[in-house]
């Protein structure tokens, strides 16, 4: 059982193995496809299948996407990298082996900042990418009696991005994964779905005294979702320090994490590197690239979102908050900059993140679906900016965009909702609130400034919420300094 103590004494170490799968048609060693959701082993080839005498072909574009995700998180690419077997049995691995990369690796040594709650911000760094083949799946959900075995995902590319345990919280990790996939998503060398499987991780946990060498570690495997990779890490930190504060040990394990417990529970012991005794694949060359190949690749790097971040700041004049939540996600971050195309920046932002993230939010929908495309949106703030409407009238003409599709423009004018801007009605209304309200006037012009607001709100609401909100309050000033 494990007891919630206090973690002040001790200092957790991680460090995340992430398995991202390469957005490609097909597969790292034949060109069988790769998509979601087919039919059991109908994308399966002979070479997928293990069938004998088959040779792996390597496939050009999984690698140019490793070699593109090595650029993003500013590593060394190697000109020279090499696959190797990685022999172990598991039923959907008809090989009996993994062709990985353990020796030579095509990427190495990058790095990647993280930005915590605290607006404190931390470099984490990457050990390697290697490529690998993914393998086959179990079903044990199709007969009470048997196990089926689906080959589809068998041979399918991945990266293995291994970052060094420099991670120190659940919170760490979950940033860490966060910009990671943002970033995978940016390159568009992984979907990033977690839901799918495309992107998972398992989390390698210790647990040490300050200044202590680096305690035992175990292994929590095939994490898919942010929310699981904080629990799963913390149980494990509260598990692994009551049992040393018990005078127990820890094993070196590989642990599975239980959704419906919260719980990680023991999967089998943890092997070695020695223990899949890894040799070069013999049916594999050793893959060399050239400088060439590599700029060609560099030359066609889209903006990150730390690039966007400093454009969005130092360009547009937003806030890190605003520059920050923007960028979080690609298609945020499209969207507003097809919004600004033809409205100015800060108010498109403060629209994006507040009605809309909030109306999408409400309709569970998220921004590639919302029925207020970015062009539209910028209409609707080409009419704010023009004093065509006012920003609360806005509001209801944004709630009718959102619900019927229709276009700013012919709402305004069907709908009578321009803003009054005419001063010789505004000058009526404002006489007629006054005269109609005598008594709040005395009591204004006595002192009781907080007034004011009563006046504006008669006004607005004697108006339709359509008068120019500047030239109301300009107007009602003078009036009431009489």
């Amino acid at each position: 059982m494990v007891c919630n103590m206090s973690n002040s004494d001790w200092e957790v170490v991680i460090g995340l193995e992430v398995h991202a799968q390469v957005s490609s048609k097909s597969k790292l060693f034949s060109g069988a496809a790769t998509e979601f959701g087919a039919e059991p082993n109908t994308q399966v080839s002979l070479i997928d299948a293990a069938m004998p005498g088959m040779l792996p072909k390597l496939n050009k574009f999984c690698v140019e996407q490793a070699v593109k995700t090595g650029l993003g998180i500013n590593a060394t690419i190697n000109l020279e990298s090499r696959f190797d077997r990685k022999n172990y049995f598991y039923p959907d691995l008809p090989q009996g082996y993994q062709i990985s990369q353990f020796y030579k690796p095509v990427v190495e040594n990058g790095n990647l900042m993280i930005t915590l709650k605290d607006g404190t911000t931390k470099n984490i760094s990457i050990e390697r990418i290697h490529l690998e083949q993914d393998a086959g799946k179990s079903l044990h959900d199709q007969s009470p009696k048997h196990t089926f075995i689906d080959l589809n995902r068998s041979g399918i590319a991945l990266m293995e991005i291994v970052s060094r345990p420099d991670l120190r919280s659940s919170e760490e990790a979950a940033e860490y994964m966060k910009k990671l996939r943002s970033i995978l998503r940016y390159l568009g060398t992984c979907d990033g779905d977690m839901e799918k499987g495309s992107l998972r991780c398992d989390a390698n946990v210790s647990v040490r005294k300050f200044g202590a060498p680096l305690g035992t570690r175990c292994e929590i495997k095939n994490l898919n979702s942010i929310r699981y990779i904080v629990k799963a890490i913390d149980y494990e930190v509260d598990r692994q320090i009551s049992v040393i504060e018990s005078g127990g040990t820890i094993s070196q394990e590989t642990r599975l994490f239980d959704v419906a417990t919260g719980e990680t529970r023991t999967m089998r012991s943890k092997e070695d590197a020695l223990d899949y005794r890894y040799f070069p694949d013999p049916d594999l060359l050793t893959l060399k690239i050239d400088e060439g190949f590599i700029d060609g690749i560099r030359k066609i790097m889209p903006e990150l979102p730390e690039q966007k971040i400093k454009r969005y700041t130092e360009t547009l004049g937003l806030s890190a908050y605003d520059a920050e939540v923007l960028t979080a996600e690609k298609e945020s971050a499209d969207y507003f900059e097809e919004v600004i195309k033809e409205a100015e920046p800060k108010m498109a932002a403060n629209w994006i993140m507040g009605e809309l993230f909030a109306r999408l939010k409400k309709a569970d929908l998220e921004i590639d679906a919302s029925p207020i495309a970015p062009k539209t949106l910028a209409k609707l703030l080409k009419l704010i900016s023009s004093d065509v409407i006012s920003g609360k009238i806005a509001k209801d003409v944004f709630e009718i965009m959102f619900t019927s599709g229709r276009d700013p423009e012919e709402i305004v004018e069907t709908e009578n909702m321009k803003q009054v801007t005419d001063l010789s009605a505004i000058e009526a209304l404002v006489d007629k609130i006054i005269t109609d309200n005598a008594d709040k006037v005395a009591e204004y012009k006595s002192g009781k400034d907080k007034l004011f607001g009563f006046f504006v709100g008669q006004a607005m609401k004697a108006s339709g919420g359509k008068v120019n909100p500047d030239i109301l309050n300009q107007m009602l000033k003078d009036k009431l300094s009489k």
